[in-house]
């Protein structure tokens, strides 16, 4: 199948069924950005299918996003191309999610579906711990602790909800700070929680401290029986199929997997890991995981804003392309 699509991008006229043979037709030799040419094919021959799949986190991104990127160059401007063209180089370790979120001020989830207050949240999360502790099932003496230590010593964080524009200092992340980073904002943008229902409370809380113990995130299997979901697909997830990583927490000492536009309808695969603030992220916090500077405004409904997120690529990523490109072409990025 890539190979069809390759002849089709190589000559989009036949594709088009627009091809002239009198005529001169425009024709494109395409390139891979993901590894060297050199080491993955002989002389003369295609790259590899593998070779334009570029991974982010290889690049050193904060993010597991791995997409095919195809570089279309016209046969007649290939030529400097060929010698020219670098693919993007290895970054070593990637950035970690805590590396990217540091700095952003802590917030609360809300509640749907009843009254939204600090201290109705604080009750909220404190039973959600207390039902944790009384579960069916073996709790590790680890996860036990931790119940006990939040339901002890939680409190609302100064900064509550958030909103729209939460003033703020100190938001340095420990990953490209000066990227990030507008110090004329004097805050955060679009960093606002969601509200949750009191029984995906106790799942994001029970998995933000799976996460933060066992190093992982949990499948449906490791949930108590009392957490599962009232869902026709749970029975098949248990055995192991589809979807038996319905509630996913991101971990810290790692980058976070794709963000996708999925964010948008619900916050299962995006949960923070710190069990003490129990939520999922905002559209802030995955705008950093994408890469977008903070003075990077996202205009409509909350809804709408994590679309824009997921659907993009990473601006840094984008840039880098960018460079590379320009080079190749004998161009000067700016």
């Amino acid at each position: 199948m890539f190979g069809r699509i390759r002849t089709d991008l190589c000559f989009p006229g036949k594709a088009l069924h627009d091809y002239k043979p009198r005529h001169r037709n425009v024709e494109y030799e395409l390139f891979p950005l993901g590894r060297p040419r050199s080491q993955t094919n002989g002389e003369g021959e295609d790259p590899p299918a593998e070779s334009f799949v570029l991974r982010a986190d290889d690049l050193g991104l904060p993010q597991a996003r791995h997409r095919v990127i195809i570089v279309g160059i016209r046969r007649d401007r290939a030529a400097r191309a060929r010698d020219a063209l670098n693919p993007l180089d290895s970054a070593g370790e990637p950035a970690t999610l805590a590396d990217v979120l540091q700095g952003l001020p802590q917030l609360r989830s809300g509640l749907s579906r009843t009254t939204d207050s600090d201290r109705a949240w604080e009750d909220a999360v404190r039973a959600s711990a207390d039902r944790l502790l009384k579960s069916d099932g073996f709790l590790p003496s680890p996860m036990r602790d931790e119940f006990a230590r939040i339901a002890a010593e939680l409190r609302t964080p100064a900064s509550g909800r958030g909103g729209r524009f939460v003033p703020a200092t100190e938001l340095s992340p420990l990953y490209e700070p000066s990227w990030f980073v507008d110090p004329k904002i004097e805050g955060v943008l679009n960093h606002e929680s969601r509200g949750h229902m009191s029984e995906d409370l106790t799942r994001y809380l029970f998995a933000a401290v799976f996460g933060r113990v066992e190093q992982r995130s949990p499948t449906l299997a490791d949930f108590p029986t009392g957490l599962l979901p009232n869902h026709r697909n749970v029975r098949s997830a248990l055995r192991g199929s589809l979807f038996s990583d319905r509630f996913r927490v991101q971990l810290l000492d790692r980058p976070s997997t794709t963000v996708t536009s999925h964010i948008s309808k619900d916050g299962h695969y995006y949960i923070h890991p710190d069990p003490a603030q129990c939520r999922s992220l905002t559209v802030r916090e995955a705008a950093r995981l994408q890469t977008f500077p903070d003075n990077y405004f996202f205009e409509g409904p909350r809804t709408k804003q994590y679309v824009q997120v997921g659907n993009a690529v990473p601006p840094l990523l984008a840039r880098r392309i960018a460079c590379v490109l320009a080079d190749a072409l004998g161009l000067v990025p700016s």
